[in-house]
């Protein structure tokens, strides 16, 4: 067969040994799937970041209307018993941690709680997993609940008590914004043991 037979052949688009021909300067598949990828990973990051976002939204602003409450409505009045003795509601200014803990201390859980949320954000650059997602928002959310008492409260100067009522028998009081910390740092902890990375990836040790 001459090289013309074998032109007039051939489909359109193909060469004699089958492959496709890409025109010049035109990606070729590879190229194209390499790219729809990319775009879709993207997409999926920003997905995750929505999430991350709208629970630190939820626990924030939950924490900020139950501390309003409280200083509007329980702040210098009896304890209110919710069960029993077992759980109470009692208004303290809290110059420590979370629960209580490191009073005298507070420049030094303020700054605590601003470097908290510098290494969320930094984080959510490569975050595509849901639980990630959940937990960090969780954190995220109580860091910055804590963090406006500590900045806006008295005495002021980064020195602010924060607002703490949850009082359970026997236990340490505390408000929304350390149980929001509390339970994203143990969602955390779960995905660790599971093996999940941010990224959505999973490890073995």
């Amino acid at each position: 067969m001459t090289e013309a037979e074998r032109i007039i052949t051939t489909p359109d688009g193909e060469t004699t040994g089958g492959a496709a021909q890409s025109a010049p300067g035109d990606p070729g598949p590879s190229a194209t799937a390499s790219g729809a990828g990319t775009a879709d990973l993207a997409a999926k990051r920003r997905r995750r970041v929505l999430v991350l976002t709208g629970v630190a939204a939820f626990a924030y602003l939950l924490d900020l209307l139950s501390k309003i409450w409280v200083v509007t409505s329980l702040e210098n009045h009896a304890p209110v018993s919710v069960f029993g003795h077992y759980l109470r509601l009692d208004a303290i200014r809290n110059a420590g941690a979370a629960f209580g803990l490191g009073q005298g201390m507070t420049i030094v859980f303020t700054l605590i709680a601003a470097g908290v949320i510098v290494v969320i954000a930094r984080l959510s650059r490569r975050l595509y997993s849901v639980p990630w997602a959940i937990a960090l928002g969780l954190l995220l959310g109580g860091a910055f609940g804590n963090l406006t008492d500590r900045v806006f409260r008295a005495p002021g100067g980064f020195q602010g008590r924060v607002v703490d009522f949850i009082a359970p028998a026997h236990f340490a009081v505390f408000n929304l914004a350390d149980s929001a910390i509390t339970c994203g740092g143990v969602l955390i902890v779960l995905l660790s043991f599971r093996g999940i990375d941010p990224d959505g990836t999973r490890h073995r040790d």
